[in-house]
């Protein structure tokens, strides 16, 4: 084995080392935001955010925009940050404010969330650092197959966490079900999906693998931020209208008091979605434009083209929807849930179960 060989395979194997580091510390941001959950529990200012959605049902909204809550810390009286109050997405909904966060407005919540984004953020270097040595090792685009897309895919989307975060964004609520996803990602990357390095088969030797794959990965890690605000304003938005009937909230009631409103989640999702369809569009032409490159045709109806097309209409449709005043709300939600599941089948199951010219990005 030559040196240039011998190194490769050091790069490769310093690659596994830094997932499995980075999958060990993202273990530790979890328990850190479930810490953060349970001891934001814990204070009253939920159940105080909790009773001013409430009045908010019988309240005129210039009642809620004067509302602030007051702790007690430490013998003494504390100000928390006033809720805002979110505009509302469709004519008729409820406007009420964000709830205090997962950490519930304590010291010892906010403690334990500051220690998870931390973490995470510690996760995120060594996962950097395991996509970077992987490419190294391959001396190509680290995504040529099923296991490198799923281990970048994972470093994208807590990337666009991270910036939204130094970007001042109200986005801490994302934490627990990003690293969720991400560990459950990068287990099944490892323990199923894992491939050895290795060099692509002739038709991917194109820059275009660095326009087209790069593309479809920031597309999908940021379509998966605005599916988990889509599904949490579901939630949110049934919680609050229980409440808005003087109905009892459920078991999880602590849980969603605690996140920002309906209204919130649900404009958070449509801009996340609404940006980053412009670049899954150009993610189908860039493939179009590489596939006549690679085998003399834009459009073939290979089973990921025809996904990739499906997907891109369930988008479209979504977002006419949101256009569609009789359309907005509930079933505008239910429709960008759909898309993204199309795009998560077009990924794992075109690429596992059906055959096709895409067959070489496979397990």
């Amino acid at each position: 084995m030559n040196l240039a060989a011998e190194t490769n395979e050091s790069l490769a194997h310093f690659s596994n080392v830094l997932i499995y580091s980075a999958m060990a510390v993202y273990t530790l941001a979890f328990l850190a935001h479930i810490a953060e959950w349970v001891f934001g529990s814990r204070s009253a200012v939920g159940r105080t955010a909790a009773a001013i959605t409430a009045d908010s049902a019988a309240s005129a909204p210039a009642a809620l925009s004067r509302a602030s809550v007051r702790g007690a810390q430490g013998g003494g009286t504390a100000v928390l940050e006033r809720p805002k109050i979110v505009t509302r997405s469709a004519a008729g909904t409820r406007d009420v404010p964000d709830g205090p966060g997962a950490a519930g407005g304590t010291e010892q919540g906010d403690l334990y969330g500051r220690i998870a984004v931390g973490l995470t953020v510690l996760a995120f270097l060594m996962h950097v650092g395991a996509v970077l040595t992987r490419a190294l090792s391959v001396q190509r685009a680290p995504w040529g197959n099923m296991y490198e897309f799923s281990t970048t895919f994972a470093m994208v989307a807590v990337g666009a966490y991270l910036t939204l975060l130094a970007l001042k964004k109200n986005v801490r609520w994302i934490g627990l079900p990003l690293v969720t996803t991400v560990l459950l990602d990068l287990g099944l990357a490892v323990s199923v999906l894992y491939t050895a390095s290795d060099q692509l088969v002739p038709a991917l030797h194109s820059y275009w693998l660095w326009i087209h794959v790069s593309c479809a990965i920031i597309s999908g890690a940021c379509l998966y931020l605005g599916a988990v605000s889509t599904l949490l304003y579901l939630f949110r938005d049934r919680y609050e209208e229980k409440l808005a009937k003087g109905e009892q909230p459920g078991r999880f009631a602590s849980v969603l008091e605690r996140l920002p409103a309906a209204g919130s989640l649900d404009k958070f999702a449509y801009r996340i979605n609404a940006t980053i369809f412009p670049l899954w569009t150009f993610t189908i032409i860039a493939g179009a434009i590489w596939a006549e490159a690679a085998w003399g045709r834009y459009w073939g109806w290979d089973p990921k083209e025809v996904w990739s097309f499906i997907t891109w209409v369930a988008y479209a449709t979504y977002l006419h929807a949101r256009a569609t005043a009789g359309w907005k709300g509930r079933k505008a939600a239910y429709l960008a849930l759909i898309a993204f599941g199309c795009y998560l089948f077009n990924y794992y199951g075109v690429n596992i179960f059906i055959s096709g010219k895409h067959s070489y990005a496979g397990v």
